[in-house]
């Protein structure tokens, strides 16, 4: 059986890309995974996900995909977010999709619904924090959290591009306050680009 784990990262940030991380492992039994550090991104330190990394590399399939914020700005968060998943479903040809519930409990079902109908693959179970419970998707975990952090590096120092970052939020607010257009980086229909706007002019 080849199951395929899929999970991302960015998807609240302000800054950067949407990532969407696939792991795929051929096998049903996934404890292999666990002991080579798949987990949850967010509970490991950058070493351990590297270093997790390059253990798992050996024991799948890894591909990440992502979706830039002038994309993110001119469509569907949700529906671009979906259109990964069904990439790399159809890339790897699953039996079983593992997934980190990307919606509310309650919008679980009709989701699935979706995704089978779209994807052709019967099997899938959609669970909040998929990536601690489930480690072929905690491995996807991983290797989105790697590659947005990579993209992140590259702009220089600007935080970890969240709106709740003390460091992303005097960066915005100072690119605000210089008039000029937002770098292309920036999620600029985000919430958070429209408030410090305001404040801006009011404060």
């Amino acid at each position: 059986m080849r199951i395929l784990g899929l999970d991302e990262a960015g998807r609240g940030c302000v800054l950067g890309p949407l990532v969407v991380g696939a792991f795929l492992l051929d096998g049903a039994d996934q404890m292999g995974l666990r002991k080579a550090g798949a987990n949850d991104s967010k509970v490991l330190s950058a070493k351990q996900r590297a270093e997790a990394l390059e253990r798992l590399q050996s024991l799948g399939q890894l591909r990440t995909l992502r979706v830039e914020p002038a994309e993110i700005d001119a469509g569907n968060l949700n529906e671009l977010e979906y259109r990964l998943f069904l990439d790399h479903v159809a890339h790897f040809k699953p039996d079983h999709v593992y997934l980190d519930a990307p919606v509310h409990p309650g919008g679980i079902p009709k989701l699935r619904e979706r995704l089978i109908r779209l994807s052709g693959v019967e099997n899938w179970t959609i669970e909040p924090k998929a990536d601690a419970t489930y480690p072929v998707v905690g491995a996807a975990s991983i290797a989105a959290k790697l590659a947005r952090d990579a993209a992140i590096a590259l702009l220089g120092d600007v935080g970890s591009g969240y709106p709740s970052d003390p460091v992303t939020r005097d960066l915005l607010t100072r690119l605000l306050a210089s008039g000029d257009p937002l770098p292309s980086w920036v999620r600029s229909r985000w919430g958070t680009i429209d408030n410090l706007r305001q404040q801006a002019l009011f404060g």
